[in-house]
This record gives structure tokens, C-alpha cells and sequence, in this order.
């Protein structure tokens, strides 16, 4: 998280998010129904996306594929790849890569703590969204979101994420991010359909999610995440949008 955002976060630091981030809720990885808002459709598409780590390389094409697609403003990212150095006992220092965004969850504890409603999860695909025409740019749903995936747009002053790239989904498209994504690490599709790769994929490997403490029941899988990591989600973004005087760090020693 940049200064900015946590500048802004301390100033609301008030509201609190326990209640909203114990939201109970399926935690296994085929989670795709059994959501509370019951937004999922089972006879069409829940979208999903694994995350196969052995193939992320760190190259940022889906960072920089993001911020273009979705005119994201200076200073924010709605994804990124964290990089790590996993530091184990026994073996050299590893640089770890570990892609984040949005986890469109069935559990969203971002939905609840909206005053207003702007936080919504859309019927028969699943997607969590975000009204602007409604938000008030409060923030709370920042602060509640366990994934630290969301901040406050300066340019609309409404809260900002990734979509799944919905505009493009619809149009039978895949996210930005999937389509630039160099290694073929990020797979998209429906996990209603056990014929599809993503399905396919959950079917066939070990997989993980980020803080599955919270029971959130994200849709966004991990294949092969190292368990140093599964509660990670902050850390620098290898890539930054705004050029700054001073060098950053480029990792985290975990």
C-alpha cells in the first residue's frame, strides 16, 4: 500500500472491520455456490481464475496490461505481483512471486460495511463491482477487504478494483491481464463448467487461497503457493506507476 492510501486509511481509522471479516462462509476449492448474496447461477457461468505460480516469471505485462485497459489512475494499481525473498532454513534465499487482485469472493465482507449499497456481487457470474454512480467514497469497504485490494480513485473520489475486466467478459473476451500474461500463469474461466481448463485445474492440483482464515470464499486459486505466503498480501509491487526521486524496496523477507 502506498503512502497515499495509508494517509488516507488513518484518517477514517476509526471504522473497524471485525464483524464484517468474520463473515462465515464456504472455504474449500470448488467454492462457487453457496454464496449469501446467492448472486451465483448455476446453470451459467461463476467466473474464476488460477493463478499457476510456476509459471509467473515477474515480468509485470499484467500489471501494465491492467492500468491500460482500465485507465488506472497515477499512484494505483487494481493488480500487481508482489515479490518476496522466502528466506527457508537450510536453503539459499527465493525470490517468490505472488499476483494479486481482487478476489471476487461468494463471502465479500466488502458488501456489508457499504452504507449506501455500491458494493455489489453480480447475479449469475459472480463478479464483485462497484457502482460509482452510488459510492461515496468512504472507504469502508477499503478497510474491509482482507486482500488489500481495493483504494479510493483520486480522479472519481469512488472506491476502485479489479472487475474480472466485466466490460470485456461480456463481450466474450478474456481480463486484460489473462490475455498479455506472458507464461500462460493466470487461467480464467467458469467454475460451474467441469470441463473447463480452470476447473480442470482445481480438479488436478493442490491449491491454495490468500487468508483463508477469513472464509471469504474467494475465487481466485493459487497453484503451488509457498505457505509463507498464503496470509501475505502486502508488499511492493515490482512495478511502479509513478516515477519517485528514491529508490523502493522490491520485496519483503518473510
Amino acid at each position: 500500500m502506498d503512502s497515499s492510501r495509508r494517509q488516507f486509511l488513518g484518517s477514517i481509522g476509526q471504522v473497524t472491520i471485525g464483524a464484517a471479516a468474520s463473515i462465515a462462509g464456504a472455504n474449500s476449492a470448488d467454492a462457487a455456490s453457496g454464496s449469501a448474496t446467492d448472486a451465483t447461477n448455476a446453470t451459467g457461468p461463476h467466473w474464476g481464475m488460477v493463478i499457476d505460480l510456476r509459471k509467473c516469471i515477474g515480468c509485470q505485462a499484467c500489471t501494465v496490461a491492467c492500468i491500460m485497459e482500465n485507465d488506472v489512475p497515477e499512484d494505483a494499481l487494481r493488480t500487481n505481483v508482489s515479490v518476496y525473498e522466502v528466506v527457508k532454513e537450510g536453503r539459499d534465499p527465493a525470490m517468490v512471486m505472488l499476483p494479486r487482485l481482487c478476489n471476487h469472493c461468494d463471502e465479500p465482507p466488502c458488501i456489508p460495511v457499504c452504507p449506501v449499497g455500491a458494493t455489489y456481487k453480480k447475479e449469475g457470474t459472480g463478479e464483485v463491482l462497484v457502482d460509482a454512480s452510488v459510492c461515496v467514497g468512504c472507504a469502508y469497504c477499503v478497510q474491509a477487504c482482507p486482500y488489500d485490494a481495493r483504494f479510493i480513485n483520486h480522479e472519481t473520489q469512488t472506491a476502485d478494483k479489479c472487475t474480472f475486466c466485466v466490460h470485456r467478459t461480456e463481450a466474450g473476451l478474456l481480463p486484460a491481464c489473462v490475455e498479455t500474461c506472458v507464461g500462460g500463469a493466470r487461467i480464467f474461466g467458469d467454475l460451474n463448467d467441469p470441463e473447463s481448463t480452470v476447473s480442470r485445474l482445481l480438479a488436478e492440483n493442490d491449491v491454495s487461497v490468500l487468508r483463508p482464515e477469513m472464509h471469504t470464499a474467494p475465487n481466485v486459486y493459487y497453484i503451488q503457493l509457498d505457505e509463507a505466503l498464503d496470509g501475505r498480501v502486502a508488499g511492493e509491487a515490482a512495478y511502479r506507476p509513478m516515477v519517485t526521486d528514491a529508490p523502493e524496496s522490491h520485496g519483503e523477507s518473510v
